[in-house]
């Protein structure tokens, strides 16, 4: 009976653990059944974070925001019809706190927010001279800011020279009966020295001359500048004081030559001084200087201001908002509030809503800004009115195109991102050929041939009668072709090498724009850099082959340069 149990737990333990091998044995095989059923399913989604749902990867991973785990997303990500699409959730553009605005035309009105100061009058300042050489033996006036009138006395002086013109005098009136010219000669001689006729005939009367004599000033106003002492030698028109008068000054605001268009003399303009908080001014703008600062690329506007009770002060600094109905372009100019852009460089991207689309989606937009207005800026091309952009929230939206790998601000294709037509990239190919050509003959330096050369870049022009695609594309494009022959005109015109060399420089940056909107129209085209160019100032050019052949210097300096980057026609 012993015997028969103790079988029987054999065979029950030999069971179970035959049962647990083969279990461990089918385990690895379900698991990963599961694991193949879930990785099917989840194939093709996209993973997002539950706390930051602007987040949205194709594979998934931790967030690079927060590090936390992604999450499969079923309300979509980024569109995979249009590279430049983003497609948003909801939540994610709430959490963004996009905001959007319908383009219109921009309003009649410029306003301009300017900066500048208070000066005095240039022409009510004044120099307070020495009539006639002496020395100081007192003066009245003691320091700058001191208030003069004219008519005040200023100063009085020893003048030798004086006292000898008034003794002639004394002498000359003796016999003025019998010599009266000698006598008017003595006279003359002291009007000249300012001496007044009060004066003369005090001296005339007396018979005495005097050593000492007073100096009045001839014009009122405050000593803005002392340049003597008493003691001090001077002579006949040495400056004594300067004073200038405060009853009316100088408004000196500072603009930009952008927004020179959009001011004339006779404009208003409305005024806060920093030292009179809450109190506004006006004054009419009466000069605009003709010259530009070469450091600021500004130029100042001048009005004046009545300043009878002398509440405002010279150098104090003045904010301004000047409005203007002079308009440079038709009224069908757009404007955009400078919210809605994000610069790099000459880069100036805008995000464009995408109308009727099931969710929120967006496409990263290029434009080329004119003018500033105040808070907005007019659109040279890029945009159309009626279109929706977003005016706060587009850096959030360009984070997140970039954390996808998407093009953004900082990530720009090195071709063409949206395509064009195949017959329009076969026309711009002869364009390109006829600039290499001028390129090479200016790597020969050979200018003359380059100047020859270009004639074939305005034929090649004129023959691209296809479009690139979109209307954005056809703008660009016609912005980009009025660049290119203006700066054609320009070198097939030049008179030497250097000449063209500047020129081809300007033709090659509608060029780079052309390759970099619409792509190469050939295999590979490459940006070439040189920065010893211009003074050290550094040039652009494209090339056609990937060896530097610099045509700024030429034989001189063939190989200097480097590859920038490189353009691939797809």
């Amino acid at each position: 009976m012993k015997k028969l149990l103790e079988n029987k737990v054999v065979v029950l333990l030999t069971v179970l653990g035959l049962g647990v091998l083969f279990g461990w044995i089918l385990k690895p095989s379900v698991t990963e059944s599961n694991e193949e059923h879930s990785h099917d399913s989840l194939e093709g989604s996209l993973w997002t974070c539950s706390m930051h749902p602007q987040i949205s990867l194709s594979e998934p991973g931790d967030c690079p925001i927060c590090g936390m785990d992604l999450i499969p997303s079923t309300q979509g990500g980024l569109s995979g019809e249009n590279p430049l699409v983003l497609k948003m959730t909801p939540e994610a553009l709430a959490l963004a706190q996009v905001q959007t605005t319908i383009l219109g035309g921009a309003s009649s009105g410029k306003e301009l927010i300017l900066n500048g100061k208070l000066q005095a009058d240039e022409r009510q300042s004044a120099s307070l001279t020495a009539k006639f050489p002496g020395r100081i033996e007192k003066l009245f006036v003691t320091f700058t800011g001191e208030k003069v009138s004219q008519g005040q006395k200023i100063a009085t002086l020893y003048s030798p020279e004086l006292l000898t013109a008034q003794k002639e005098l004394v002498e000359a009136a003796k016999t003025k009966a019998s010599f009266p010219q000698l006598y008017q000669a003595s006279k003359e001689k002291l009007r000249l020295w300012k001496l007044t006729e009060s004066q003369i005939e005090e001296i005339e009367k007396s018979g005495k001359a005097k050593d000492r004599m007073d100096i009045f000033a001839d014009q009122s106003g405050v000593v803005t500048q002392k340049n003597v002492s008493v003691g001090d030698y001077v002579s006949a028109g040495s400056v004594l004081f300067t004073v200038t008068n405060l009853n009316s000054l100088w408004l000196l605001l500072d603009v930009y030559e952008s927004d020179l268009p959009f001011v004339e003399v006779g404009n208003m303009v409305q005024f806060n001084v920093a030292g009179r908080p809450g109190q506004a001014y006006t004054a009419k703008i009466t000069f605009i200087d003709p010259l530009i600062n070469s450091s600021t690329r500004a130029t100042r506007i001048r009005a004046e201001i009545p300043n009878g009770n002398e509440q405002l002060k010279p150098e104090m600094f003045v904010t301004a908002k000047l409005t203007s109905s002079t308009s440079s372009v038709g009224s069908s100019e757009l404007s955009i509030p400078r919210t809605s852009i994000l610069w790099s460089g000459k880069r100036s991207i805008v995000y464009v809503k995408r109308p009727n689309t099931s969710m929120p989606e967006f496409e990263m937009r290029e434009v080329s800004l004119g003018n500033r207005l105040g808070e907005n800026y007019l659109i040279a091309s890029g945009l159309q009115a009626g279109e929706e952009i977003v005016t706060y929230g587009a850096f959030a939206l360009d984070a997140s195109a970039q954390l996808a790998g998407k093009p953004s601000l900082l990530n720009r294709p090195n071709s063409a991102v949206l395509p064009v037509s195949d017959a329009f990239t076969l026309q711009v190919s002869p364009l390109l050929e006829a600039y290499f050509q001028v390129k090479n003959a200016l790597v020969k330096d050979d200018y003359r041939s380059a100047i020859n050369l270009s004639k074939n870049i305005t034929q090649a022009l004129s023959k691209i009668s296809e479009s690139p695609g979109s209307a954005t594309q056809n703008q660009q494009w016609e912005t980009i072709k009025k660049d290119i022959q203006a700066a054609e005109r320009q070198l097939s015109a030049a008179k030497d090498i250097s000449s063209v060399r500047t020129h081809f420089s300007s033709l090659s940056t509608p060029m780079l724009s052309l390759v970099e909107n619409f792509g190469a129209g050939q295999e590979e085209v490459y940006k070439d850099f040189c920065p010893m160019a211009f003074g050290n100032k550094g040039g652009y050019w494209l090339s056609e082959v990937k060896e530097i052949a610099n045509p700024y210097f030429g034989a001189s300096m063939l190989t200097c340069g480097e590859v920038k980057q490189t353009y691939i026609n797809e």
